[in-house]
């Protein structure tokens, strides 16, 4: 019994760096994939969420593991074994595709404030001003505590999934059974939904916190439970909000293109409490966003540089870290609030860099875990590695076809 209470105490201290990174995934971006899903093709989507969840567990373990042996961040490790300048590159393309995506989430908090009633010209000021504070001045484990509670706010969307009332036999059915589609925007979405689960910043985010929050080597089965518990919650969620709007949005023929939109349409049919809780949601989800994805740009940046780097360091320890975070917030904030600003090319150019970048990533990713001198006995076995491989060449032939589709629009 001591040793049950023994392993359960190690897991609870090291929770939080993998549930957080894949429940923060599902940021504005996702949750607008997700909805758009749900509106245009019902339940015929579902399918894809399984073998995107075994994608993520599969990748997310790999990078995890690789943080637990080596100590270090993966831009660390890709700068030592294949040089600085490969490193930069890679890191500049990333500051700009996370840029857009920091744009998309402070967009996604404006528009879910404004549903709720408030105005964007305060509420962004407001929101990036707090998690600035929250950042440059809270620690590691400060920061860490408020992430996690702010992941159980994610169940707001199985909330609003259960209060739609769907047909759950159709719903298990569409699960496990493709219904496959040759329409053009099902292929679009099928190949979004795995790419807005599966980002470059995730791998780069995940391993850095490990690493910061100091988790050896004897606790790695708990952390490996910490990832895979956040994977499944992660995909868990992404269910119900494409259940949510294919029941109730998709009979009707409602087509929506943002996640806001899907809390306005819900309000006629779900009543204004579902209405209020997508929106709520979406709010949290963003702002969770707007936090990570500028907090991994800075840890990346600076491990790929030799720079101090860390959420317990000051400004004076660490002020490229910290003026890296602080840049993508304000620069961020600014662009949501100037009129006629080119938000959506941002976010256009964001999901074409993602995509061109990802590939090398998971490549990278997987070479290291593989080196021996590197990994010593905690290398990938031959069973994870055909998985893995087979599944980052499946996600390299979906970031391609998405950057085709997103450049060549006409081939649609």
């Amino acid at each position: 019994m001591k040793r049950f209470f023994k392993k359960i105490a190690i897991f609870f201290s090291v929770l939080g760096p993998g549930i957080i990174t894949a429940n923060i995934d599902n940021d504005a971006s996702g949750i607008t994939t997700y909805s758009v899903a749900g509106a245009r093709f019902g339940l015929s989507l579902l399918w894809t969420l399984i073998p995107t969840t075994i994608s993520l567990i599969v990748i997310q373990e790999m990078v995890a593991r690789m943080g637990v042996v080596t100590g270090k961040g993966l831009s660390d490790l890709i700068r030592e074994r294949y040089g600085v300048k490969v490193t930069f590159y890679m890191m500049l393309g990333l500051f700009i595709a996370n840029l857009g995506t920091t744009v998309a989430n402070l967009s996604g908090w404006a528009a879910s404030m404004q549903i709720l009633g408030l105005s964007k010209y305060i509420m962004i000021p407001a929101g990036a001003l707090a998690i600035w504070l929250l950042v440059t001045k809270g620690t590691y484990r400060f920061v860490e505590r408020i992430l996690l509670v702010a992941c159980v706010l994610y169940f707001g969307y199985v909330v609003a999934g259960i209060m739609a009332h769907p047909d759950w036999k159709e719903v298990t059915k569409s699960l496990f059974i493709p219904d496959i589609k040759a329409d053009p925007q099902y292929i679009m979405l099928t190949i979004a939904i795995i790419g807005t689960t599966i980002t470059p910043w995730m791998q780069f985010y995940l391993q850095s916190s490990i690493a910061e929050k100091g988790i050896k080597k004897e606790d790695y089965g708990a952390s490996r439970l910490d990832v895979v518990i956040g994977c499944s919650i992660t995909d868990i969620v992404s269910f119900f909000i494409i259940v949510t709007c294919a029941t109730l949005l998709f009979p009707k023929g409602i087509r929506i293109n943002e996640a806001s939109e899907a809390a306005l349409a819900l309000r006629p049919f779900a009543g204004e409490l579902s209405s209020v809780i997508f929106a709520v949601s979406l709010a949290n989800a963003s702002i969770l966003g707007a936090i990570i994805v500028p907090l991994a740009t800075s840890y990346y940046t600076c491990e790929a540089m030799g720079w101090e780097a860390g959420v317990n360091k000051t400004f004076k320890e660490a002020p490229q870290f910290m003026w890296i975070y602080t840049s993508m917030i304000v620069i961020a904030a600014l662009l949501v609030m100037i009129p006629g600003a080119p938000l959506v090319t941002l976010m256009v150019l964001s999901s074409v860099l993602n995509g061109l970048i990802l590939p090398f990533v998971l490549v990278y990713a997987l070479r290291l875990s593989n080196d021996r001198s590197l990994m010593g006995r905690y290398t990938n076995s031959r069973a994870f590695n055909i998985i893995a491989w087979l599944t980052v060449i499946t996600v390299i032939v979906l970031s391609v076809l998405m950057v085709v589709f997103v450049l060549k629009p006409s081939i649609l």
